[in-house]
């Protein structure tokens, strides 16, 4: 049976979701820091030492590779809190050290070194390891939880697993990455994705390759939400010349080489899946008004080592979609904030819309008051 659009009547939300600096303190303590989060790829921690930073809201994690194995800590020292890597990336040639007091730990998290700490009646290194959170390794991507409570990542996660094992993702390794400052809401970002019925207007180059009533959804309802694209192109990919600029990913086969397929990861994640590369975002909520997004273009190594590959011809048309995007979410935004806005009616193209407002609602619970 043909699926029937529809948006159920359903209406946008109000404006105090997109402009309370309480509504997102909310988020953050409700979804953010009880959900898994995308954090990176396992592959930009290639040795041992490797570390990189994630911001959540006020909080900062700090993932390291150690013995192997990727940890997970809150990026603050048991002393006095002192959040011990500033950067966004760097290598340990030896213990992770606070910057103040030169407290020390290994890369398992444990206190190994606390200067002038042991004339300290009853102190005991054991007592003060780093605050240790689970990390969960799925098709080449981390993903985090500051919830100890959290169901465990494959319970989460169970409507995707093996989903996209033809793209092979755990092989792919990022060819470029843009990170982008938004001056919008991060929900904005999430229903800007979930749509096409802006496309013609917007995305006129974007409209040719996949024309914005080609579209179907295989999940409907939940975290995690979209489904295909037809290309006009059957040999063709979303780039400036709407050809490909890799082979395709070896397991793409049959309907899949004509097809892209988009998806939302609720809360952090946007999910792109083309013939002959994979698309990701990485939505960082930084303020209600602000958000960082991490944009990954990931090829084959194979691809990315061939004499000359060049990803311009993928990363230039997803750059002016992005920014097309961009820059109408900061004008929802403004629009939003006005005292004139009032919710108003979905279309049946913004189906996906509704039912990621829906998951969103039931995600955050009672709405705080504004303010």
């Amino acid at each position: 049976m043909t699926h029937v659009r529809t948006a159920g009547g359903a209406k946008t939300l109000p404006a105090r979701l997109y402009t309370s600096p309480a509504i997102f303190r909310a988020e953050m303590d409700r979804i953010f820091a009880t959900r898994w989060l995308y954090a990176a790829r396992a592959s930009d921690l290639d040795a041992q030492g490797r570390w990189l930073t994630l911001s959540v809201g006020d909080d900062s994690l700090l993932i390291v590779k150690d013995a192997g194995q990727v940890r997970a800590f809150h990026n603050v020292c048991r002393h006095r809190g002192t959040r011990l890597c500033a950067e966004p990336s760097g290598r340990f040639d030896g213990p992770i050290r606070c910057p103040y007091h030169a407290w020390s730990y290994a890369l398992d998290g444990r206190l190994i070194g606390a200067p002038n700490m042991l004339d300290v009646e009853g102190f005991d290194k054991a007592d003060y390891p780093l605050h240790a959170v689970p990390v969960a390794t799925w098709d080449g991507g981390l993903f985090v939880s500051m919830s100890p409570r959290a169901p465990s990542f494959p319970e989460a996660f169970a409507p995707l697993l093996g989903r996209f094992d033809a793209w092979r993702l755990s092989d792919l390794v990022p060819a470029h990455r843009i990170t982008y400052d938004v001056n919008a809401n991060w929900k904005l970002i999430f229903q800007n994705y979930s749509e096409c019925y802006h496309c013609p207007s917007l995305h006129p180059l974007l409209n040719r390759l996949t024309p914005f009533r080609d579209a179907s959804n295989d999940l409907m309802e939940g975290p995690f939400l979209g489904g295909p694209m037809q290309l006009s192109r059957g040999d063709g990919s979303m780039t400036l010349t709407g050809a490909r600029c890799a082979a395709p990913l070896a397991g793409v086969t049959g309907e899949d080489l004509s097809r892209v397929y988009y998806y939302t990861i609720f809360p952090n994640m946007l999910l792109s899946l083309h013939p002959d590369y994979v698309l990701i975002h990485r939505i960082a909520p930084m303020a209600h008004d602000r958000t960082q997004i991490v944009c990954e273009w990931l090829f084959h190594p194979e691809a990315v080592a061939a004499s000359g590959f060049d990803p311009a011809d993928a990363v230039g048309f997803w750059n002016t979609t992005n920014a097309q995007d961009w820059a109408i979410s900061e004008r929802s935004q403004c629009g939003i904030g006005s005292r004139a806005y009032v919710p108003g009616p979905y279309a049946a193209l913004e189906s996906m819309v509704a039912a990621w407002d829906r998951n969103y609602l039931a995600a955050l619970g009672e709405v705080p008051e504004a303010g």
